[in-house]
């Protein structure tokens, strides 16, 4: 077979090689650590320009025994985990240079590696392999600095991580039992013959295990003390990329089921919708450390993109098709959509308000006892820093949902799609609560503008900054220029639907 039939896959394959190179250089070099920033950051570039080059993809291509799918879904899912990935990238290179720093780009690539895999997978042993390399890899990142904190937040992702991956793997093994195979065609396929106890039994092990990745109520226990705990720029990675690995691998799983068996269980996902997007916005109001109230701001993120699936479940073959956007869309197609772009948007915001977090850790004075990710710190930080600032105003009113913004055009088609549905009451919730979340983010934002500066004013790293900036441009773009957006995210969500 020709060596370019697979070039669908050579963006997994050179993050691969390179993981592997950074390892054998940091081994033979010494002081290494700009180099591997800038090797990490070149690498990503290209691996975007290889997934870039092919995003909308007419027909799926298969690859190793139809085990892996590059498609319009995996496509924009590996987009969104490369983007994240690269501004990470760009902030640690101006906190990760010294040593270590080879470990922690390897790591940084074979997770990045890990979500890719999970993107394209529709075969379920590779579906646990992806899970697994992006897992492992992040496990160590969270306890890279080797602080105390960092330690203690590590064990607890690891310990709730494992029994997420256990409950996962129980569910795969019954319906690979059921089914005589490993292909999510042929479970579905099964399950829609032949629905037995066992099957509902093994659906309810894997959305257990889908939902402890995606932080969903009430299996969102380590989500607060880990984003809290990690390093700001690992918890960055872990609320815009992993958590998204989770919702990628339930749309492969979860929506094949939905579409299939035909059962009226979209109900559960409605109440675990609303219980996680209140319990999220609650939480956050009474928390006064930043990070944990992104930790839960992020929380009722996924309450929100859950609601996709229960458009699905409530829309799919019933409701009738809508004008939206000037174009003829299934309202189970326009919800899969509009959690696709609330994806993308919350990837972009959660990234780039986390590395505004790292900023100003860094300014807080070392051997200060105070915690650094204390909303005080935040006091007078539009005069210490103002573009740190300027763009963290921005990452608040966008995760809040005002126009225009990223936030605003997800939650607008996503919102729209439920009320499409006949799921009124849940799209008045949602909104509800999108308004209950100003209050944490406003409060943030008059710490940043209205009080009085904590210290004198600093100068910004670079690295940070290019980040934040970079970031908060994104954010704004998708708010004004929304329509191919739009249409990329349908394009990626026919995927899922039987043509």
């Amino acid at each position: 077979m020709e060596f370019a039939h697979y070039a669908p896959l050579w963006g997994e394959a050179l993050l691969t090689v390179l993981a592997v190179l950074i390892v054998l250089l940091g081994s033979l070099m010494k002081n290494s650590g700009k180099l591997m920033g800038y090797l990490s950051l070149a690498g990503l570039v290209a691996a975007l320009g290889l997934v870039s080059s092919n995003l909308t993809i007419p027909k799926p291509e298969i690859f190793f025994y139809d085990t892996i799918s590059v498609d319009g879904l995996s496509q924009f899912f590996k987009a969104v985990f490369l983007i994240v990935s690269l501004l990470v990238v760009i902030a640690s290179l101006s906190r990760y240079t010294g040593k270590g720093a080879d470990e922690y780009f390897a790591l940084l690539l074979l997770a990045t590696v890990g979500m890719m895999v999970v993107a394209s997978s529709i075969d379920l042993v590779t579906l646990f392999v992806g899970f697994e390399l992006a897992s492992l890899s992040t496990y160590s990142l969270a306890a890279f600095d080797k602080s105390k904190k960092n330690l203690e937040a590590a064990m607890k992702y690891f310990i709730f991580g494992s029994v997420s991956s256990a409950f996962m793997l129980f569910g795969f093994s019954l319906f690979y039992g059921m089914a005589g195979s490993t292909r999510l065609a042929d479970v579905a396929s099964t399950a829609l013959s032949n629905f037995a106890p066992a099957t509902a039994v093994a659906l309810l092990f894997v959305i257990a295990g889908f939902a402890f990745k995606m932080a969903l109520v009430p299996f969102h226990m380590w989500a607060p003390d880990t984003y809290e705990g990690a390093p700001p720029l690992v918890s960055a990675l872990l609320a815009a990329g992993s958590k998204k690995m989770g919702f990628a691998a339930a749309f492969r799983v979860l929506i094949v089921a939905l579409v299939a068996l035909r059962m009226e269980w979209y109900l559960a996902f409605a109440i675990l919708a609303a219980l996680t997007m209140t319990l999220g916005n609650l939480a956050a109001c009474w928390q006064n450390n930043v990070r944990r109230i992104l930790a839960y701001s992020s929380i009722a993120q996924a309450g929100y993109i859950a609601i996709g699936f229960v458009v699905v479940g409530a829309a799919y073959g019933v409701a009738p098709i809508t004008k939206f956007g000037g174009a003829a869309v299934p309202a189970a197609q326009l919800g899969i959509a509009g959690a696709l772009l609330l994806i993308l948007g919350h990837a972009l915001m959660k990234t780039g308000a986390f590395i505004g977090t790292a900023q100003v850790a860094s300014m807080v004075a070392k051997g200060n006892d105070k915690d650094p990710d204390d909303i005080s710190n935040y006091a007078g930080l539009a005069r210490r820093a103002p573009i740190t600032a300027f763009c963290m105003l921005i990452f608040m009113f966008a995760l809040a949902g005002i126009p225009p913004t990223a936030g605003y055009i997800g939650k607008f088609v996503l919102f729209s799609s439920a009320i499409y549905s006949g799921l009124v009451w849940l799209a008045v919730l949602a909104i509800l609560n999108s308004a209950l979340s100003l209050v944490y983010y406003l409060r943030i934002i008059s710490y940043m503008y209205l009080r009085e500066p904590v210290g004198p004013k600093v100068a910004e790293s670079k690295g940070y900054v290019a980040a934040l900036v970079l970031t908060m441009l994104a954010v704004v773009w998708i708010g004004v220029f929304p329509q191919g957006f739009i249409d990329w995210a349908l394009q990626a969500a026919a995927v899922l639907l039987p043509q």
